[in-house]
Formats: C-alpha cells, sequence, structure tokens
C-alpha cells in the first residue's frame, strides 16, 4: 500500500502547473489524478482484505502448531505402545512355540493314553446309550402301570363303596343278631343255665341244649320240661319267619348199645332221630314253614370238650339249635365282588 504523503507533491505540482498547461493538459492530469485516487482506494481496500486474511492465517497456523505438537505427542505414545504391543507378541509367539513344543511332546507320550481314554469314551457312551433305552423302556412302563394303577384306584373305589355297604351290611346283620339272640334269651329265661344256653357265634344264634333238659340216656323221646323250652322256642320262631333253623344232634364217644326192642343202630342213628324229634316238637302247635327247619345229625364227632371224662362227655352229649339271620342281601353284595 502507497504512504499517504506521496500524494501531496503531485498536487501541489499540479496546481503550480496548473496555470502554465493548457486546458488540455489541465484535463489529462485530472484524469491521471482521478485514476491514482481510484487506484489508491483500490489498493487500500486491497491491504485491508489482506491485513484480516493475514490475521486468520495466523491463528490457522498456531491451530494448526498446536494440533501437530498433539499429534506428534499422540503419535509418541502411539509409537511407545506399538513397541510394547510389538514385545508382547513376540513373547506370545515364543509362548505359542513352548505350549506347541509341548503339545508335541504331550501327543507323541501320550498316544496310548489318549486312545484308552477314547476307548473308555466310546464305552461309556454305549452305555449311556443302553441307559437311555431302558429309561425309555421303564418310562413306558411307568406310563402303563400308572394307567394301570389309575384303573385299580378305580377298582379300589367302587370297592370301597361296596365294602362300605357290606360293613354296614354286616352291622346290621350283626345288631340283628343280637336282637334275636336278646329275644331267644328272653323267651327261654328260666331255662338259661339249667342246662340251656343261648350264645352267638359267625353270625348265627347258637341255642344249646343238654341231654339231661330234653332226653333221657339213650332215648330220643323229650320229656315234659323239654317240650315247655322247645314250644316258646317255636311261638318266637313262628313270629320271625326270615330266619332258617338247623336242628343238630350230637352224642358222647361211648358206642351206643341198643336196648331189647329199640331199632337205634348207633351214635348216628340216634343223633339224627333227636333233631328229627326236635323239629317234630317246634312245628306241632306253630305255623312254622318246614322249609325253614333242617335236622342232622353229628354223632360224637364234633364235641365241645374231647377229654375222656364223664363231664366232658356229659357236654358233648347235647342238641343245638342254630338260628340263621335271612342273608340273601349280603350274599348279593358279596357275590358282586
Amino acid at each position: 500500500m502507497m504512504p499517504r504523503n506521496f500524494f501531496l507533491p503531485v498536487l501541489l505540482i499540479a496546481l503550480i502547473t496548473a496555470s502554465c498547461v493548457t486546458g488540455k493538459r489541465y484535463n489529462t492530469l485530472n484524469d491521471r489524478s482521478a485514476m491514482l485516487m481510484s487506484e489508491r482506494d483500490s489498493l487500500k481496500a486491497e491491504n485491508i482484505w489482506l491485513t484480516m486474511s493475514n490475521r486468520e492465517l495466523t491463528t490457522k497456523s498456531m491451530q494448526l502448531t498446536a494440533d501437530a505438537a498433539s499429534l506428534t505427542k499422540k503419535l509418541g505414545e502411539a509409537q511407545s505402545r506399538l513397541e510394547q504391543s510389538r514385545d508382547e507378541v513376540s513373547r506370545l509367539s515364543t509362548r505359542y512355540e513352548e505350549l506347541q513344543l509341548a503339545q508335541q511332546e504331550l501327543e507323541a507320550g501320550k498316544a496310548r493314553e489318549t486312545q484308552k481314554l477314547l476307548s473308555e469314551l466310546r464305552q461309556a457312551q454305549g452305555e449311556l446309550q443302553q441307559r437311555e433305552e431302558l429309561m425309555r423302556d421303564l418310562e413306558m412302563n411307568l406310563d402303563t402301570k400308572k394307567a394301570s394303577l389309575e384303573e385299580l384306584t378305580y377298582e379300589l373305589e367302587k370297592r370301597n363303596v361296596r365294602l362300605a355297604e357290606l360293613e354296614k351290611m354286616l352291622d346290621a346283620q350283626q345288631q340283628a343278631v343280637k336282637a334275636l339272640k336278646d329275644k331267644v334269651s328272653e323267651a327261654l329265661f328260666g331255662f338259661e343255665n339249667n342246662g340251656l344256653t343261648v350264645t352267638m357265634k359267625n353270625g348265627q344264634v347258637y341255642v344249646s341244649m343238654d341231654d339231661k333238659l330234653l332226653f333221657k340216656t339213650g332215648s330220643y323221646e323229650i320229656d315234659s320240661n323239654g317240650r315247655i323250652a322247645l314250644r316258646k322256642l317255636g311261638t318266637l320262631l313262628e313270629k320271625n319267619p326270615d330266619i332258617t333253623i338247623t336242628i343238630e344232634g350230637h352224642t358222647d364217644d361211648v358206642p351206643y348199645r341198643a336196648a331189647p326192642g329199640q331199632q337205634i343202630l348207633d351214635n348216628w342213628d340216634l343223633s339224627v332221630k333227636r333233631a328229627t324229634t326236635v323239629v317234630r316238637v317246634l312245628t306241632q302247635d306253630t305255623h312254622i314253614n318246614p322249609k325253614r327247619l333242617v335236622a342232622s345229625g353229628r354223632s360224637e364227632y364234633m364235641p365241645v370238650d374231647s377229654r375222656k371224662t364223664s363231664d366232658a362227655r356229659q357236654k358233648n352229649r347235647r342238641t343245638e339249635i342254630i338260628l340263621t339271620p335271612d342273608l340273601s342281601a349280603l350274599y348279593k353284595v358279596l357275590e358282586s365282588y
């Protein structure tokens, strides 16, 4: 840019010579002055732009210098890390070579062991497969057994229902037998413990009459006292038509010797005739259906006392009237099992 005092001599020269030059020359100089002033303004503007540009470039230069310093520092750090990495790679390469060598030595020295392990592994795999197959079979069997168990459980539940029904009926049966025993005891009051006993056994009522209460020795003819007891019992049994009546004659083990004129062959014959005699007495003055009655002889073969004494033989000479309540409903339940 041109200094400002450069233009002052020019102006003075122009003023001094203005009077000496012609108008044409003046005009020329005037144009020249205008051009120079225009050039001056242009140069001035350019000077301002260059000044601003210089400042910007200076700022950028300083920034680039700082960036270059930072990059230089980072480059140094990166180079340091690179060297460390190279050292690490070198160390790892050495370690790798050592491991490879150790592996080769191990493979060379452990080949048999490896084969043994492989063989054991194959064997273990085979056993595992067998166990898996066994497990599948067990699972199938378990499913089958579960199905069977469910079926059995269902059947058991049904049986439990029937069992409860049966127990209820048995309890009712027991109560009915006890009630029957009480009625028989009441009807034969005065005879019990006098050659007659009333007991419960196997769901039945047993009326056991000693020989001395009903018959004379070796006879099947009933005396009057025995007839009274049998008629009282018959009256009671007539009122209970659902009871089956079994009469059993029993003798002792002494062989029977028939008296002159008697037609009794032996103890069998005597026990049967006594049982049939009791049947006739029970049905004489009652309306007991004969179908309810069973007469049988047991002879000497069902003793209550097996001793060979007179007291034991007296106990064995007896007539038992066995009363059995109607069990048809109970039998139907049992048949359903």
